[in-house]
């Protein structure tokens, strides 16, 4: 990754891309605002869930960027109930959304994700407007998300066909790939486009994400500042932070 290191706008936006093939976009709270859906659904599991158990502190905001953001939705699962010292059975991948297992309450998590999508989603415009730009310019584009649901979201944001190459969940349990903050996830998508990860440049808004462009030979990492804060994704390794990706337009 370039060690530059800024937290401008559009003078330093173009330049933490330019002489780049690709760019490899993270999904919510990148290029859809289903990052809030998200952080929506795990308040709604685990203040449910911890409800039945009043020993243990409850639920607040902070738990979602400490414990959860950005990670695959079981890790998600897991460190969140290690951060309250609770131990579950695994329980089996397809296990019933009403059991008190760590697959449980996954799937639980995704039941209640689903039901808020199934009216729609917008895409943030200034992502959209980044993502016209890129492809413009002939740069070959991917998404790479820790959700097992990116198909169904890029669909409903009406972006499915904007990205021949989408390595979500479902690819990266498929392939055995570890999630982020691991890069491979990231490296897989290069493959794929058939790039060195020196020509992707990575843009994430979870610090999780960034973690593992950082830990990554990639071009560099853009970060998106949805709630995690400024300071916080650039000491995680973002090469540059953004409020909006339309900041990286000229």
């Amino acid at each position: 990754m370039s060690d530059t290191t800024a937290t401008g706008h559009a003078a330093g936006g173009l330049s933490a891309w330019a002489g780049a093939s690709a760019i490899l976009f993270d999904l919510d709270g990148v290029l859809t605002p289903t990052a809030t859906v998200h952080e929506r659904a795990w308040q709604e599991l685990f203040e449910g869930f911890l409800a039945a158990q009043p020993q243990v502190p409850g639920y607040s905001e902070s738990d979602y960027f400490d414990h959860i953001d950005g990670k695959p939705r079981f890790d998600g699962v897991r460190d969140f109930l290690a951060s309250r010292g609770i131990v579950l059975p695994e329980g089996p991948t397809d296990d019933d959304p009403a059991n008190t297992t760590v697959q449980g309450l996954g799937n639980r998590k995704n039941r209640i994700f689903n039901d808020i999508v199934s009216t729609g989603v917008e895409p943030f415009e200034g992502s959209v407007r980044f993502l016209k730009a890129v492809m413009q310019r002939g740069l070959k584009v991917a998404v790479v998300s820790s959700s097992r649901n990116a198909p169904a979201v890029l669909a409903a944001a009406g972006l499915a066909d904007r990205f021949p190459v989408v390595v979500d969940g479902v690819v990266a349990a498929s392939e055995g790939l570890p999630g982020k903050p691991s890069p491979a996830t990231y490296e897989y998508a290069a493959r794929l486009l058939d790039l060195p990860s020196e020509e992707c440049v990575v843009v994430e808004d979870a610090v999780s994400g960034v973690q593992a462009g950082e830990a990554g030979s990639f071009h560099s990492v853009i970060g998106v500042d949805r709630g995690a804060g400024r300071q916080t994704l650039l000491e995680a390794g973002a090469t540059l932070v953004v409020n909006d990706l339309e900041e990286l337009l000229p």
